[in-house]
This record gives structure tokens, C-alpha cells and sequence, in this order.
């Protein structure tokens, strides 16, 4: 059942660009039976998505999951918000780095695992200054340009 689970379901391109990220982990959704459907099909969102408290849980919000077009009036809201399953240890720390250092929780990637069960890659990031994006911009093209040289002279 390994087959067809390396591909990820969504990618936020983004949060590398506009975040450091200090840490990654992996935590579950709870999702209902049409999201997993519409996400089993590659429709999925989580550019404009962040992590917060609600209720004492730590929550994906404004993350965008399609209707399931064939589960006519049994469908669920696309942008509703969605618990995230992590230990109570682990959401209590987290969510100390966001009240006390000013981190903020980004989804990098969502996808399914080895069993099949879908897994959200979340960031611990802080928010990168104009000049850093700069830099690494430089860094990247002087990278790019090394490889050339080096794979052209040898």
C-alpha cells in the first residue's frame, strides 16, 4: 500500500520564502470522510493556512479542502477549522514558543503516510525581514551559478 503515498497532497511554497523555519514535526488531522476523499484526489490548500489555540486544542485554520463532488448534500465546509492531533506535552510547548518568543505554527506539506493516513508537516517559524529574503536570493543564484561552473570546467 507504499504506492502513490510519496507524493504530497500540498505544499506551502511560501513559508520558506517568508519564514525561518526552526523546527519541523508531524502531527494528524481529524478529518471527515469527505475531506479524505477530496484529498485522496489532490485537491487541496494550505497556502494561507496557520496554527493556533481554539478551545484548548491546537487548530489548522483557513486551510481549504474542496467539496467532494460526489457526496452531494452529506459534503463538508471547505474552510472550516480542523483540530490537530499532537501530545498534550508537545501542544503545550508549542504553543508557549508562540505566546512568549512571538512564533507562529506553519503548515509546510500535507500528505498521506505509509498507512495511509493523512499527516501535516507543521513549521515552528519566525518571519524573515526584507534584506534576509534578499540574502538568500543571493545565496541560491551563487549556488546555482557554482554548480554550472563546476559541472562545466570538470
Amino acid at each position: 500500500m507504499a504506492g502513490g503515498y510519496d507524493r504530497p497532497v500540498a505544499q506551502n511554497r511560501r513559508a520558506r520564502h517568508d519564514y525561518f523555519i526552526d523546527e519541523t514535526l508531524e502531527v494528524g488531522l481529524i478529518l471527515l470522510g469527505t475531506e479524505v476523499k477530496s484529498l485522496r484526489q489532490g485537491r487541496a490548500s494550505i497556502n494561507e493556512s496557520y496554527a493556533g489555540e481554539s478551545d484548548g486544542n491546537l487548530t489548522l485554520f483557513n486551510s481549504h479542502i474542496p467539496e467532494y463532488t460526489a457526496a452531494n448534500r452529506f459534503n463538508h465546509e471547505p474552510r472550516r477549522m480542523r483540530v490537530l492531533l499532537v501530545k498534550t506535552r508537545e501542544r503545550d510547548r508549542l504553543l508557549g514558543l508562540v505566546r512568549r518568543e512571538g512564533c507562529t505554527l506553519v503548515p509546510v506539506k500535507l500528505y498521506f503516510n505509509d498507512r495511509g493516513i493523512a499527516k501535516l508537516e507543521l513549521g515552528v517559524a519566525r518571519g524573515k525581514r526584507k534584506a534576509d529574503k534578499r540574502q538568500d536570493q543571493k545565496t541560491r543564484d551563487w549556488n546555482r551559478e557554482k554548480s554550472r561552473l563546476l559541472r562545466d570546467k570538470g
